[in-house]
């Protein structure tokens, strides 16, 4: 068989602000997903080891479904199941909880793990000088959590970006959505979703060392 195929990849180059367009909108929403996922995940990861019942079995019920759902299923969920209820999302809000959703309960088990390394005598050590709770866990817990916990966020990081491409499924021109939209209208599949591979491959591979050096310097010693 003799392969026939002509690559032209002035088109990709043609169409490349949108492309670009694209996948800033994939940036915005992982960071985003993420910053949210995080604060949710330290309140729900204190609440997992909470001495109120209601507090625990809250928490792990978030981390349960997060965590032993498809995140199709919960982008669906935002988009049309919660149309039951007359809440209409976007698909660019739908997206964007579904995920902050899922990252929160992936990051409560990791953020928990990171406390349960942390020596529980410094907790009462940290209440016999005269801090409250709040003050614990901000200056003396959460420190040395992000120190132990710092390259799995990074992790999650990476599976939030690539999460993002199921918008497309609910039309959210992400950058799948916005290169499978490209195709289809130049019938050149092969050059965008090459380019679209390209770009998630070296954008995950400058966050994660990005993260690595970051790790290096904030906490070398």
């Amino acid at each position: 068989m003799v392969l026939d195929y002509t690559f032209q990849w002035r088109v990709v180059f043609r169409h490349w602000p949108e492309i670009l367009q694209a996948g800033l909108l994939t940036l915005e929403i992982t960071v985003l997903s993420i910053v949210m996922g995080l604060a949710i995940g330290l309140v729900l990861a204190v609440c997992r080891n909470a001495e109120n019942p209601l507090a625990r079995a809250m928490a792990a019920c978030w981390v349960s479904l997060a965590r032993n759902t498809p995140a199709l299923l919960q982008i669906y969920v935002a988009y049309f199941g919660l149309g039951a209820f007359d809440l209409h999302l976007s698909p660019y809000a739908s997206v964007l909880g579904a995920i902050t959703f899922n990252n929160a309960g992936y990051l409560t088990e990791i953020l928990r793990g990171g406390m349960a390394a942390v020596n529980p005598a410094q907790q009462g050590a940290a209440l016999g000088l005269g801090m409250n709770r709040f003050q614990m866990y901000v200056h003396v817990i959460f420190p040395q959590v992000l120190r132990a916990v710092f390259l799995p966020i990074l992790n999650q990081v990476v599976w939030a970006m690539l999460g993002t491409s199921l918008g497309m499924i609910i039309g959210l021109q992400e950058l799948t959505g916005m290169t499978t939209f490209l195709q289809s209208q130049t019938f050149r599949p092969f050059e965008f979703y090459f380019a679209a591979a390209v770009m998630y491959l070296a954008v995950a591979q400058i966050a994660l060392l990005c993260g690595r050096l970051a790790s290096l310097k904030l906490f070398r010693g």
